[in-house]
């Protein structure tokens, strides 16, 4: 009788002290102003229950794209610079990380030279600015091959001049070829 609740008791201390870290891994809610670029990524955290059942494997998980060629890519954002002061910058960079994290290599086929499109959207996901819009776009084909544990680096500039000082706008990166990579990061615009 008493084996069990031992069990218990460590696995209850286990659980607690795993929704803890988590709990204090979040950031607040209180807006930091830096200079430095905010990332994001396509990444996501394990659910508390597999933290418990398998507690010495990764604590990331790949994203399950439905096109199984895509598996194992991981994207990554960097929007910068963070703020955007409006009255200082006409454009803001964009970056975005493609990463092969499986174990076999990923081709990726283009039907022109445009690789990815950027959106900048408002608080209502209205579009309001294309990258496309200012770039010459050929009828040129392409293929990417990324292995394992390599990443291929998209830096481009975006204008700013539909945006409005005081709010919160998203950054939007697709491949138009395979609209399932995708990824969005929210930053915030000052006079």
């Amino acid at each position: 009788m008493i084996r069990p609740a031992i069990i218990f008791s460590i696995v209850l201390a286990t659980a607690l002290d795993l929704l803890a870290q988590e709990t204090a891994s979040q950031p607040s809610a209180a807006p930091v102003a830096t200079a430095t670029p905010i990332t994001t990524t396509t990444l996501q955290k394990r659910g508390l229950v597999g933290r418990i059942f398998h507690p010495f494997s990764s604590s990331q998980v790949l994203p399950k794209y439905n096109d199984r060629r895509l598996r194992g890519l991981i994207l990554d954002l960097q929007v910068s610079p963070q703020p955007v002061r409006l009255s200082e910058i006409r454009q803001i960079e964009v970056k975005v990380t493609v990463t092969n994290m499986g174990n076999r290599m990923i081709p990726l086929d283009f039907p022109t030279d445009q690789r990815i499109e950027i959106q900048l959207l408002n608080s209502a996901d209205v579009v309001l600015t294309k990258w496309s819009e200012n770039h010459a776009i050929k009828e040129k084909l392409g293929t990417i091959l990324i292995n394992p544990g390599e990443h291929v680096e998209y830096k481009e500039n975006i204008a700013t001049r539909d945006l409005t000082p005081g709010k919160v706008f998203t950054a939007e990166v697709f491949f138009p070829k395979y609209p399932e990579l995708h990824i969005r990061q929210k930053f915030l615009t000052e006079p």
